[in-house]
């Protein structure tokens, strides 16, 4: 059950409506996690506007769902990985691929593999990666500008998956096939964990 008003256009803040106008006009729907995050106007602008900015670098469609889907599982978030599940069958990243990024795995598409593996090593290590691990990432074809792309991509999800356990929005109807939760990756004395539904 979710933790935050879910928020429709009539019901935002005044400062949140034009914002969940503007993201239905331009994806065709209110996520549910949007309409949570629209009850602080500042969270919904900050996450908009890096997702606009994010979407004008060098990066592809697929390659930011692969960032995203490695981050959702990374940080354990079930919205967002059912949402992004859901965006990157829509942008082409096969049905094994998107398997084996739900069970935190490195794609078998090369790029795709070189780009999760960065991004996880980003993650795990909060930006502090060695040589070795950026030399790999520019040797599947991408390069240094890419790499700070990354780390936009990992902002952006760091805002989404941290709203979603704090909202817990519930499934939105398309992503509902595409429902996850996070495996037991820690002992409760090391990593309490936190329910995701």
């Amino acid at each position: 059950m979710s933790r935050f008003p879910i928020h429709t256009i009539d019901t935002a803040p005044v400062e949140s409506k034009g914002r969940l106008k503007d993201l239905e006009q331009a994806v065709g729907m209110i996520p549910n996690l949007a309409a949570g995050m629209a009850e602080s106007p500042a969270l919904l602008s900050a996450f908009l506007a890096v997702r606009e900015i994010y979407h004008r670098g060098t990066l592809s469609p697929a390659e930011a769902q692969v960032i995203s889907l490695t981050a959702a599982y990374e940080n354990e978030c079930a919205w967002c990985m059912a949402f992004h599940s859901f965006a990157a069958g829509n942008e082409g990243v096969s049905a094994d691929d998107i398997h084996a990024l739900r069970t935190g795995r490195s794609p078998s598409e090369p790029r795709f593999g070189a780009l999760s593996d960065f991004a996880r090593a980003m993650l795990q290590r909060r930006g502090a990666i060695g040589g070795d691990q950026l030399h790999r990432f520019l040797e599947a074809g991408y390069t240094r500008q890419q790499a700070l792309e990354v780390v936009t991509g990992l902002a952006f999800s760091l805002m989404a998956n941290y709203a979603g356990h704090l909202v817990n929005p519930p499934l939105d109807q398309p992503l509902q096939p595409h429902e996850w939760r996070a495996p037991v990756m820690f002992s409760d004395h090391t990593h309490p964990q936190l329910s995701s539904t």
